[in-house]
């Protein structure tokens, strides 16, 4: 590859920016916080890794040969639209975002309109621990052809279907029960904290699913909800859509999506400490966190 545009530059872009320049490819990358002071540490790991930065979407895309695009699930069809007047003709564009099955194919018809050539991308897993290696399901007519070249990048790609929606269908109907796990622990341990049960249930939860550690379990899902929590209810409300789009009404996604919501609005008030620190939101004992969200709740009352 010439040149790899990044549309994103949160943690899963930075990771992939990190593991694409480690292998020499040129990078380019664009994000609408680096117009503001919340711009400031995304420029400082640019710097640090030489990573370029674009002053918009049409700019960071003009002339890549492969555009990821990796911002929140709600942008991924505005950010087609922002990237199509820059997109090279033949040029790949791989949707990394969660959305649904009906929004990557509007986003695919922008793309393709302005000459790009679409391909949907499904993240089976979370990107940190696996990093440019995460399982990722391709989907779409130009899927086989983008397959070799991201392999050649290091990515664990693998083409689910020519046919667009289906890689993305499999992510979000998966996503309807991890996001929701995640959302139905932080409820049932926290409210099972405040009437000192919590030690007799996860003890049966252990002999239900002996194959889960539900004390590790427990400390990373809250980890998870109270730093990306922003990012995640709004997956889980394209997780929502998804169920709709099947004709369903989705009564457990969109109380996840209220749940991760609220757990967000909390860690934004700096209930669980100061997002900059290094102990943010690392807590080994699930129970530190809903202590913090029980005394919160009394407050409130």
């Amino acid at each position: 590859m010439a040149t790899i545009a990044l549309i994103g530059y949160g943690e899963v872009g930075r990771i992939l920016a990190e593991d694409l320049r480690a292998r020499g490819e040129a990078v380019v990358a664009f994000d609408l916080k680096l117009s503001d002071e919340r711009g400031r540490p995304l420029r400082e790991h640019a710097s640090s890794h030489g990573i370029a930065l674009a002053t918009s979407h049409a700019d960071a895309v003009r002339g890549a040969d492969l555009i990821v695009s990796a911002v929140t699930a709600s942008q991924a069809v505005t950010v087609a639209q922002a990237c199509a007047p820059g997109v090279k003709p033949g040029a790949f564009f791989l949707d990394f975002n969660s959305a649904s099955p009906g929004a990557k194919c509007r986003a695919a018809e922008i793309v393709n309109a302005a000459g790009g050539r679409y391909v949907e991308g499904a993240v089976m897993t979370s990107v940190p621990p696996y990093r440019i290696q995460v399982p990722l399901l391709l989907g779409g007519p130009d899927a086989k052809a983008l397959e070799p070249l991201l392999k050649g990048l290091g990515f664990a790609a693998k083409v689910a279907s020519e046919k667009l929606g289906v890689a993305s269908a499999t992510k979000m109907c998966r996503s309807v029960m991890i996001k929701g796990l995640e959302a139905m622990v932080i409820e049932s341990f926290t409210a099972a904290r405040h009437y000192g049960v919590e030690d007799a249930v996860i003890a049966s939860l252990k002999e239900t699913f002996p194959a889960i550690d539900w004390e590790k379990q427990a400390a990373y899902f809250f980890q998870r909800v109270i730093e990306h929590g922003r990012r995640r209810s709004e997956e889980v409300r394209e997780v929502a859509e998804t169920v709709r789009e099947a004709g369903l009404e989705p009564w457990s996604a969109a109380g996840t999506a209220e749940r991760q919501a609220w757990v967000a609005d909390l860690a934004d008030a700096g209930l669980f400490g100061d997002r900059g620190a290094k102990d943010f939101a690392r807590s080994a004992d699930w129970r530190t966190e809903a202590d913090r969200i029980l005394t919160h709740l009394k407050q409130s009352d």
